[in-house]
């Protein structure tokens, strides 16, 4: 099954809204304005997101990339 894994290329933006979402409820956890059960919710997608596009970087091939920024 690992043999035929294959990851999808994605954007930066995807990285950086996966940090950002996660230091912020963090935060948010912090200092007291979000519920417990909200924060560690949007802690585990955020996280999630972030292993995602980890495993994007790493594994993702770039071919696809290449062939999207080819101008026709």
């Amino acid at each position: 099954m690992l043999q035929r894994f294959r990851a999808a290329p994605l954007s930066s933006s995807f990285f950086f809204a996966a940090i950002l979402g996660l230091l912020l409820s963090a935060l948010y956890f912090h200092f007291g304005k979000l519920n417990p059960d909200f924060a560690v919710a949007f802690m585990l997608v955020f996280g999630i997101m972030f292993v995602a596009s980890i495993i994007s970087m790493e594994r993702a091939p770039v071919e696809d990339i290449l062939k999207l920024d080819k101008k026709q």
